[in-house]
């Protein structure tokens, strides 16, 4: 099951293309981020954005994206076990990757109807904003669960 959640670009864009001929009116939900190391604020954040439409999208920094924005040090596990353990997510229905520092050339591909973040963002500054809003989608943001972050984790580890 998790093989056939976690699929590479173009055969993401194949699989929503038969999909979206099956039922014209899908509506596609899509965020993305490094979830380097999943956590409760994780989990509860992708069920929130799988409950805004009918498939949830989530697209992986790839290990070297990850490395440019967050340091030498991460990503602490790989692009193929962060896909696994994204996918196995019951709220997820499909994972993907991207290497660039933002998934903007993947949006344009994909089309989601609906564009989530999470945190501290205004919608405008999403990432994909513009484009997604021309066609007619939306851009909500889910606030974060206080007190959980991958970044927090790593420090108590480092306490201990």
């Amino acid at each position: 099951m998790i093989k056939k959640k976690a699929l590479a670009p173009a055969h993401l864009l194949n699989e929503l293309a038969r999909l979206r001929t099956k039922n014209p009116k899908l509506s596609v939900v899509f965020t993305n981020g490094c979830f380097d190391l999943l956590h409760a604020g994780h989990v509860i954040y992708l069920e929130k954005a799988r409950t805004l439409g009918d498939i949830l999208i989530v697209a992986l920094n790839t290990d070297e994206s990850v490395k440019r924005l967050k340091g030498p040090s991460r990503p602490l596990n790989s692009i193929q076990d962060r896909s696994q353990v994204i996918a196995a997510l019951e709220s997820v229905s499909f994972t993907t990757w991207f290497g660039e520092d933002t998934p903007l050339a993947l949006i344009k591909k994909i089309k989601p109807n609906i564009l989530v973040k999470g945190g501290d963002y205004s919608a405008k500054n999403v990432v994909g904003y513009t484009e997604i809003t021309e066609l007619g989608g939306k851009v909500k943001i889910i606030p974060f669960v206080e007190g959980k972050s991958t970044t927090g984790i790593i420090a108590k580890a480092k306490t201990n």
